[in-house]
């Protein structure tokens, strides 16, 4: 019989794995920017591609934080991978989660059942968060990669509020108010400034017995400025904005412990209910059973056409690799644009290397015949909160209005889909005019607080 791609296979064969396929395949590891656009990219090759994912829907992680902060809903930023490439004859999604990679043999195994074989592999699982050697951290301080990670944040945030309208006693309402963001990156930055818009502007006057103006919102970065990765103006930017918005910012700080209800800043211990973690990053346990060297967060250090050492076949992109931009010498940052050029270089040298295989032949690469992948820097950016933006572009760095415009706009051109473009531009233009966030839905486990002896709790229960 055959598949969607009009391959030949045998009735058993749920991988291809017998024999030559009539088409070469292209193994695709991760739905993301990198792995998503190369698999685009491939839409016209005389090939198969095979994208595996362990969830059926592609993020655009930048947004993630607004999903947290109850500004956008997941179907917003995110698509459903087949959809997306539901019109690419050549292409076949797979959910499931990749267990084990046989170099030698090449092939990928998922969840330890399924095989597929490939002449030509691309690994672009990601980065998950790392809490430097403290894993019991994470129950109490929730990282930002995934939709499930921003929905558990957006319902500890509001359930915060929730619970402190039920508080008496003024000690515990305090730390229920308290927000401890850890890190001082562009995902910390945007998440402290959106938790203190909310706090200020959103909800005040939602709740009767709490004033909500009167939370904490705490950032903690242990560098001596904030947004390491980009200038020192774009640093100084923000701090402006956030400490004028009201976010106390700690600088040269570290968390050094924490319990279930307070956190251990050096010798400072302080009462605080919610912590968010946005401190730093690592490789899942992928990288490390490829046999391959690794970079300190386990990132595979790959050679400068993206392939791994030893394996011209196969490449990594995105967050997972680690290379260094030959005209600068630097490495190359792990956002959404380098992901989205990894991807596009690493299917151009599958096509080539396509149109050179003689017909039907296992397709080896060509030593020395591929170009280097070369990083091209389009700026960075992060916003603060409304009208409040830092962007370092062309070797200048904006702030304020036009920066925070610039990431408006640059954000929804981005996004995948016409669909999720209108919707968030419709949903930032609601917001702009009544200063309101439509996704204040609190869903999953303990979405009722528990009772308390404060006022009349109880009342119309029945």
């Amino acid at each position: 019989m055959k598949d969607r791609t009009g391959n030949a296979r045998g009735a058993g064969d749920a991988g291809g794995s017998e024999g030559l396929k009539a088409r070469p395949r292209v193994v695709i590891v991760g739905g993301g920017f990198g792995g998503l656009e190369a698999a685009r990219r491939l839409a016209r090759a005389p090939c198969e591609v095979v994208l595996i994912d362990r969830r059926n829907h592609h993020v655009f992680q930048p947004l993630l934080y607004q999903v947290a902060t109850a500004a956008l809903s997941p179907a917003d930023i995110a698509a459903p991978i087949r959809s997306v490439l539901r019109r690419q004859e050549n292409a076949r999604v797979v959910l499931g989660e990749v267990s084990a990679v046989d170099l030698d043999r090449r092939r990928v195994v998922v969840e330890g059942s399924e095989t597929f074989e490939y002449d030509w592999l691309l690994l672009a699982a990601g980065v998950t968060h790392t809490y430097f050697g403290k894993p019991g951290w994470s129950e109490r301080a929730p990282g930002l990669k995934t939709i499930e990670d921003a929905l558990e944040i957006r319902r500890r945030v509001l359930l915060a509020f929730e619970q402190a309208e039920l508080e008496d006693d003024p000690e515990a309402r305090k730390a229920k108010l308290t927000f401890v963001v850890v890190g001082g990156g562009p995902t910390g930055v945007e998440m402290a400034g959106a938790l203190r818009e909310i706090a200020a502007q959103t909800i005040p006057d939602d709740f009767r017995r709490v004033d909500t103006s009167t939370a904490r919102v705490i950032l903690l970065e242990g560098e001596d400025r904030l947004l390491p990765a980009m200038s020192e103006a774009a640093g100084r930017g923000a701090l402006h904005h956030l400490e004028a918005m009201g976010v106390e910012v700690r600088l040269g700080t570290y968390l050094t412990d924490l319990d279930e209800e307070t956190v251990l800043l050096g010798d400072e211990r302080l009462a605080a209910a919610n912590v968010i973690w946005a401190a730093g990053v690592e490789a899942g346990p992928l990288s490390g059973s490829l046999g391959v060297r690794l970079d300190g967060s386990g990132r595979v250090e790959v050679e400068p056409d993206c392939s791994l050492p030893g394996h011209p076949e196969v490449f990594v992109v995105g967050d997972l690799a680690a290379i260094q931009d030959p005209r600068t010498g630097q490495p190359v940052p792990g956002v959404a644009q380098g992901a989205l050029q990894m991807g596009r270089h690493v299917a151009g040298i599958i096509r080539s290397e396509i149109g050179r295989a003689p017909p039907g032949s296992r397709v080896a690469a060509i030593p020395g015949a591929r170009p280097p992948f070369r990083y091209r820097d389009k700026g960075n950016m992060a916003t603060i909160g409304r009208a409040r933006a830092v962007a370092d572009l062309g070797g200048r760095t904006y702030s304020g209005f036009f920066a925070w415009f610039l990431w408006s706009a640059i954000h929804v051109a981005f996004l995948i889909g016409f669909r999720n473009r209108i919707l968030v531009m419709v949903n930032w233009a609601w917001q702009w005019l009544v200063q309101a966030r439509g996704a204040r839905l609190i869903t999953g486990a303990s979405g009722v607080p528990p009772p308390t002896a404060a006022g009349n709790a109880g009342e119309g229960a029945g």
